[in-house]
């Protein structure tokens, strides 16, 4: 008459009399005592201790070699693992931070104060929230390496992961418990692996997380990235609140615009631009040369670069905004000096100019020269990429035809419209003139941009078109030591853009003298150090007229009559 239920019960009851008989029913109590002394060690909150007796209780009542048992003490392993109130104390001596950072960074001033603002205000109120930081800039500039240098100079865990191409929704918040195979998401288990409350942790590569059918990711971390909430994380597989307060979240990425704008509002946004050719080269002189000299075996009484081969190896052999090609190719003179070096020679290897092209062949890059002589229809522009800024020179000509406007060179539509609009204002300017009234409806304008394989958009060359095609109606050149940028309206004005410092870095290189600009860019202009601006000269327009008065010469060139 007893149950099947029952029936176990007392079976198991026996079982367990005879294992205790045989010494052998320990375990499980053992295990189960462990897991309640760890979570008193650790000081896990009220709910994560009711949930914890709660799966204690199934463990009990469950059979040992279950599954059901082996994803309950897997559970607890995780529940009992998580450092709940353990915290590295943080080092607030700001010399010392100032120092860490300074020697593992050249410049990125702007983020070096930040860091010391934090560390200066943790001193002063212990129970403040980590700030959520956001480093953008091209590839090469030190994001990464930042993140590592910061969690040295607070003495904190560094944890790093990548979300490059992340689609998965779990792979932020974990999989609910019910699944084969269940774990918890990226975010608990890099806390986990730090072993602390509070590490510093990065997020790299946010702008390229994707969404699918399997959920986004950037919504997920919507929660984990808001102070106002971080307190009370809940992942899939915890299903407890998880206190991310004091964790230091620093995110990276290339460009801005992918970002989901609610994600990026809850971040500090931080710009890193290029580096200046001054700057690698104390960069390479501080930190590349003495690291791939170590690396590849070598001693620094084996090899040294003079600082004329360094700069030519940055011009002639480099073309970036960041640092990585650069490391490159030193790490191609060492390898080479090295090979000399376990073939017997003797005495030390002084890299100068003669020896770089040697070593490395023939220049591999050219700098973006400025053209030979001022031409009508030719206007030098300048452009920002994600790899820094570059010089965009925008050719315009008048062909007999039907009034049309063709452009060339893989233009986006902002850029297209751009044109569009360049040409309203010209026809526009141009009406009081003497040329024909006829002009336009007989010929046809052709406006190409030069590296026609590279796809350009955006609207900061709305100017620049507008000049060249206005040097073509009135026969005047363009003087080619004068770069511009901004955006154009039908009636002339001048909107602002953006990528202000790399724009004026890529004029420098090419040496350009004088730079136009919106007027609404004067105020960022004090991101741009004085040695950089040194040499230049900046004219702040607000009218198309402006610029024109500025770009073009006053000396006419005769017109040819239309065919």
């Amino acid at each position: 008459e007893m149950d099947k239920g029952q029936r176990e019960y007392f079976l198991r009851q026996q079982l367990k009399a005879i294992q205790q008989e045989l010494g052998e029913g320990d375990e499980l109590d053992e295990e189960i005592s462990n897991f309640r002394r760890i979570a008193k060690e650790r000081q896990l909150p009220e709910e994560a201790v009711e949930e914890l007796e709660r799966q204690i209780q199934r463990l009990e009542r469950g059979h040992p070699d279950s599954a059901e048992t082996a994803i309950t003490r897997t559970y607890l392993e995780w529940l009992t693992g998580l450092p709940w109130e353990v915290q590295s104390e943080d080092l607030l001596d700001l010399v010392r931070a100032r120092k860490i950072l300074d020697e593992d960074h050249y410049d990125l001033e702007k983020v070096k104060e930040r860091i010391l603002e934090y560390l200066a205000v943790r001193k002063l109120k212990d129970d403040t929230k980590g700030p959520i930081l956001c480093f953008v800039g091209p590839p090469g500039v030190g994001k990464t390496s930042l993140g590592r240098s910061i969690a040295r100079a607070l003495g904190r865990e560094f944890v790093r992961i990548s979300l490059g191409g992340v689609r998965d929704e779990a792979e932020i918040r974990g999989h609910r418990r019910t699944y084969v195979g269940a774990m918890p998401g990226r975010i608990i288990q890099g806390i986990n692996q730090a072993a602390t409350s509070n590490p510093v942790f990065m997020l790299d590569e946010i702008d390229k997380v994707g969404s699918d059918f399997r959920g986004d990711p950037s919504s997920a971390l919507l929660e984990v990235l808001d102070p106002e909430q971080n307190f009370s994380f809940r992942d899939h597989y915890l299903s407890v609140a998880y206190d991310l307060s004091r964790v230091m979240f620093i995110t990276t990425a290339n460009l801005l615009e992918p970002i989901q704008p609610a994600f990026l509002d809850r971040m500090e946004v931080i710009r890193l631009s290029g580096y200046t050719g001054q700057e690698k080269l104390q960069i390479a002189q501080r930190h590349l040369i003495p690291k791939q000299v170590e690396q590849h075996g070598l001693k620094p009484s084996q090899i040294s670069f003079t600082t004329a081969a360094i700069r030519k190896i940055v011009k002639d052999y480099t073309k970036e905004a960041g640092l990585r090609n650069l490391e490159r190719e030193l790490a191609a003179i060492c390898r080479k000096v090295a090979v000399q070096v376990a073939q017997g020679k003797k005495g030390k290897t002084s890299v100068s100019l003669p020896q770089v092209e040697e070593l490395l062949g023939p220049a591999k890059h050219f700098s973006e020269e400025l053209l030979t002589i001022d031409r009508v229809g030719v206007a030098t522009g300048l452009a920002w990429t994600a790899a820094g800024g570059a010089l965009l020179f925008i050719d315009a000509v008048a062909l007999p035809g039907r009034g049309r406007l063709r452009l060339t060179g893989q233009l986006g539509e902002v850029m297209k419209e751009s044109a569009q609009a360049a040409l309203s204002f010209s026809r526009s300017y141009c009406a009081g003139s003497d040329i024909p009234s006829d002009f336009f409806t007989k010929h046809d304008f052709h406006i190409h941009v030069p590296a026609g394989s590279i796809p350009k958009d955006g609207p900061s060359a709305g100017i620049t078109i507008a000049a060249a095609i206005v040097s073509v109606l009135l026969g005047r050149p363009i003087n080619r030591r004068v770069a511009m940028t901004g955006e154009i309206t039908l009636r002339g004005d001048i909107l602002p853009i953006g990528g202000l410092k790399e724009k004026v870095l890529a004029a420098k290189a090419a040496g350009v003298k004088r730079i136009v600009l919106p007027r609404l860019n004067e105020r960022d202009l004090h991101e741009v150090q004085p040695e950089l601006r040194k040499g230049l000269t900046f004219h702040f327009a607000e009218d198309m007229r402006e610029v024109l008065d500025i770009a073009l010469k006053t000396k006419a060139r005769p017109r040819r009559k239309a065919s």
